[in-house]
């Protein structure tokens, strides 16, 4: 059995290669993220929505969120000395805000998407902070790489190449979701055959779907270098969800993984419950925007108030929100330690490595049953 390779990102070494995908509003927290990190992984925080903003009328919403991230980042590094990561995406109107705390506080990666991270570089110039686009096509990677070249002389340390069976907003199209179209394997053949060309190669991440260890060894085979997981981590004991929010990813069914129309103009997958069927009904949740935290929402023609939403949901609050889930979230079973889930993925992976086999391991509930060491 060939020993699993470590992710060398830059200066670090991640073992195994996986990365905590980051979840927001406060799914992936201090909590998660340095419970993952401790066992040699990467664990990310989402930054998104991370203060409580909807309980604080009036408040600065940047200055909350701002706060909030810098104590999430000192808590996680608190309990570990393992990779902290940060996941910023570019649509939030704080974006840059939120990357120059990551700055102050010096955490070991940013994983940019929702938008192309043009200026990231700028944010972190004369830092030793590994930076991790996320990317849906090899010509998003290509325009990235040449304008950080070109304006910073700065090579992305890594890519996230995030398919389309990922959770919460997504970057295709409803026609592209439907039709599975690109599937993730040939959009990471295209970025690897770009990436290879490369004075200095990119480590490549496969993410989007991406549920089990039998999974992570058919992508290394492929040429990825790790894997990004999030659905699986949200139900760890560690996850900073409510217990409910865990339990809908726990009662979930397969036809229960669904498609909406976001408020921000993108495509999203959540777990079908009430509120997803009224609002695919045409109903409504007047609101007044006191956040504007999205740069591709209009609260005027929004039909509900998507941050609202997922705070409601991180709470709990499942009869007026929903939960952002992974094509597999079915297939979660019961709830586990991070440690127990690593082991886990690993035996799984170490299954996959032994018997050759990943094309006939076909979807099935998890089962977290573990032999004697």
């Amino acid at each position: 059995m060939q020993k699993i390779a470590p992710l060398r990102i830059g200066y670090l070494s991640i073992n195994p290669p996986i990365i905590q995908g980051g979840m927001g509003v406060r799914i992936s927290r201090a909590n998660l993220a340095s419970a993952v990190a401790s066992e040699g992984c990467a664990g990310v925080i989402a930054s998104v929505g991370l203060g409580a903003y909807e309980h604080a009328p009036g408040a600065d919403f940047e200055e909350v969120n701002r706060i909030a991230l810098r104590d999430e980042i000192r808590k996680a590094r608190q309990r570990t000395s393992g990779v902290i990561g940060v996941n910023a995406m570019v649509a939030l109107s704080n974006y840059e805000s939120l990357v120059r705390v990551c700055v102050q506080e010096n955490v070991d990666m940013i994983i940019s998407g929702a938008g192309l991270p043009l200026h990231l570089p700028a944010y972190t110039a004369g830092t030793n902070i590994q930076l991790v686009p996320v990317v849906s096509s090899v010509r998003s990677l290509q325009i990235i790489h040449r304008k950080w070249m070109k304006e910073f002389n700065r090579c992305p340390d890594a890519v996230v190449v995030e398919g389309m069976k990922a959770g919460g907003h997504l970057g295709y199209s409803l026609e592209q979701l439907e039709r599975n179209n690109p599937a993730l394997d040939e959009t990471i053949a295209d970025v690897l055959q770009f990436t290879r060309q490369l004075p200095k190669p990119i480590p490549v991440i496969a993410a989007g779907g991406i549920f089990t260890g039998h999974e992570m060894a058919h992508y290394l085979r492929a040429g990825a270098a790790g894997v990004q997981m999030a659905t699986r981590f949200v139900c760890t004991e560690e996850c900073d969800a409510n217990i409910r929010f865990k339990q809908t990813y726990l009662g979930a069914r397969p036809e229960d993984i669904t498609l909406i129309n976001s408020p921000v103009g993108l495509p999203g997958r959540v777990i079908r419950n009430a509120f997803v069927e009224k609002i695919n009904q045409g109903h409504t949740i007047p609101f007044k925007c006191k956040y504007r935290c999205l740069r591709t929402c209009n609260p005027s023609t929004a039909p509900y108030c998507i941050a609202e939403v997922l705070a409601r949901a991180a709470e709990g609050e499942m009869d007026q929100a929903f939960a952002f889930a992974g094509s597999n979230a079915w297939r979660c079973s019961e709830i586990v330690s991070v440690k127990q889930l690593i082991q886990k993925i690993m035996q799984e992976y170490e299954d996959a490595d032994r018997h050759d086999s990943v094309e006939s391991m076909g979807p099935e509930r998890i089962s977290y049953t573990f032999s004697p060491q």
